[in-house]
């Protein structure tokens, strides 16, 4: 018996110390492959991608096109298996581009005084998200302060009132707060977004919505409004939630007259719409709309790939774990980037082509050179990996909202999206801001990690502007998977602060989407590496993790993690 319980010590003895080798193994694995991380593999993807070739890489066009087919290739040369639409790397997904006739489309607000004429561009720009040519609204306006309904800070814009049929008129940006605990505080929240906006008001089954403009509140000027909403805009065609007939901005000035013909103030209005127990109220005006539109329909294409794991958390670190359960599911990783930019002007003289080489050259270039390492690393892994190339960014996240709405593995067992976007080559970074990721049980994790790759976490340094809710990670945490973007600081290696914020500033005034962002031979792309070798890091620790990742208590995504958990 002694004899047989001595042999029986020692086998346990034997299988800590295989567990233990197996463990140290495999970090040697994932050690050896972040060390294979190239610069001068990033460099080369990013010349290509932005090459003249690919003119833009516009959704739907020959250069997006071009652009989704040869990812796919980079994907296939290393040996990731497609994850795309019936055995291929390409997801193929049906959009709809909208783009506004102003010569056809009318905006009158009509009530007792004399008719208010809008004109498009100037006091008005509307899409018609009904994807019709034509379409004709003739409704009554509600003001509805900020068109928020938020259960979660006992807020209600809509309470009491029946908007079917007629057509909202909020103000853009969040509910005044200092408090954090209480729409973000000075930090933007989803429900100050205009995407929000529409979306709640064709929810409560609004024809209409009219978003007042404000700068500070926005956070950009008119020009931008006017300018994202003067050319083609693209959606999805098979989207099954509603839409509204005319979605719509209005100029600040514009709304001081509707309230004024309404008798009521400008300042009186804010002032109310920003208090608890505010009232939505029906405006004795109507809004008769007409809007004519250019349809085009067409396909492009997300461009996804997967090292597939055993899904299942090996068990040494399950027994290590303290008697937490394991998963007993997939629980993959995945990357994102958006691949697609601006396009071309047709017929115009000189430089025509949006080349899109900072946004996203750097990001498709880091998450293929990602996927090269993590495909070499030999390993036997836990949980999948995803490489997700998406399109239609620059469109209002579609390619990845798409993604969220299709995913390779239901949502539920994706622990963690991280996603590129427009990382500027200029040096090896000693900061990231990785905003979203402190809502997470997984921030320890990040924190310990960023210390360790020299990288001091900074926060968002324009959280009024709603950063968070303006890349593709968002587009996944919208299913509820935990997600968000890894962003450079201003402090890089041998330079003071006063010149990352100088070269930040450069890029921003002169080249974001612009014609001039192209390809610069002079660009250092070790930080890129440097940070495409932490976020290797961070997904290797995120599938080891002997239980999901959560979105803490309280979080606005965690329910929907809940409902993707009940779901799977």
């Amino acid at each position: 018996m002694l004899r047989k319980r001595m042999w029986c010590g020692m086998l346990l003895v034997g299988c800590s110390v295989a567990a233990a080798q197996n463990a140290v193994s495999a970090d040697a694995g994932i050690r050896k492959a972040e060390a294979s991380v190239n610069p001068e593999n990033i460099r080369a993807q990013v010349k290509f991608i932005s090459d003249d070739l690919l003119e833009g890489r516009y959704p739907g066009l020959r250069g997006g096109e071009l652009a989704a087919k040869y990812i796919a290739t980079q994907f296939a040369l290393y040996g990731l298996k497609p994850a795309g639409d019936n055995g291929t790397y390409l997801q193929q997904i049906n959009f709809v581009g909208m783009k506004v006739k102003p010569a056809e489309t009318a905006f009158t607000v009509e009530g007792k005084g004399p008719a208010m004429k809008l004109k498009f561009g100037e006091d008005f720009v509307v899409s018609n998200q009904t994807l019709t040519p034509e379409t004709d609204v003739d409704a009554p306006i509600v003001f509805v302060g900020y068109g928020a309904t938020a259960p979660e800070f006992g807020w209600d814009d809509f309470a009491g009132i029946d908007v079917k049929g007629k057509v909202i008129l909020c103000i853009v940006g969040d509910p005044p707060s200092n408090d954090p605990k209480f729409f973000g505080g000075d930090a933007l929240t989803y429900y100050g977004r205009w995407t929000y906006k529409f979306e709640q008001a064709a929810r409560k089954g609004a024809v209409g919505a009219l978003i007042i403009h404000r700068t500070d509140l926005a956070s950009y000027g008119w020009d931008v409004v006017k300018n994202s909403n003067s050319g083609e805009k693209t959606f999805l065609r098979d989207d099954a939630n509603p839409r509204l007939q005319a979605a719509s901005w209005i100029q600040l000035d514009v709304a001081k007259r509707i309230f004024e013909a309404s008798g009521m103030t400008l300042d009186g209005a804010f002032e109310a719409a920003g208090k608890r127990g505010f009232k939505a109220v029906e405006l004795p005006l109507r809004l008769k709309a007409h809007v004519a539109s250019e349809v085009r329909k067409f396909q492009s294409a997300n461009v996804v790939a997967m090292l597939e794991g055993t899904h299942q958390t090996p068990p040494e670190i399950c027994k290590a774990a303290a008697g937490v359960r394991c998963n007993d599911h997939d629980q993959a990783v995945m990357y994102t980037a958006h691949y697609d930019h601006l396009g071309f002007v047709p017929g115009m003289p000189g430089d025509n082509i949006y080349n899109g080489a900072a946004d996203n050259g750097t990001g498709v270039g880091m998450i293929l050179e990602m996927a090269r390492a993590w495909s070499s690393s030999g390993l036997t892994l836990p949980h999948s990996v995803i490489f997700a190339a998406v399109t239609a960014e620059e469109q209002g996240l579609l390619g990845s909202e798409y993604l969220g709405q299709h995913p390779p593995v239901p949502a539920a067992q994706i622990a963690l999206d991280i996603n590129y976007d427009m990382l500027l080559p200029i040096g090896i970074q000693q900061e990231i801001n990785v905003n979203g990721a402190q809502r997470t049980s997984f921030y320890p994790e990040v924190q310990a990690t960023a210390k360790r790759f020299g990288l001091a976490i900074v926060p968002d340094p324009r959280p009024s502007a709603g950063s968070y809710y303006r890349s593709d990670h968002f587009s996944l945490s919208r299913v509820g998977i935990p997600a968000f973007s890894v962003d450079a600081g201003t402090l890089y290696e041998s330079h003071d602060r006063a010149w990352g914020v100088a070269q930040e500033k450069e890029y921003n005034d002169n080249h974001y989407h612009n014609f001039s962002d192209n390809f610069d031979p002079s660009w250092d792309f070790r930080g890129d590496a440097k940070l495409a070798r932490f976020g290797i890091d961070l997904g290797w620790q995120a599938m080891q993790a002997p239980h999901g990742i959560e979105w803490n208590g309280g979080d606005e995504f965690e329910a929907a993690r809940k409902r993707a958990e009940a779901g799977q």
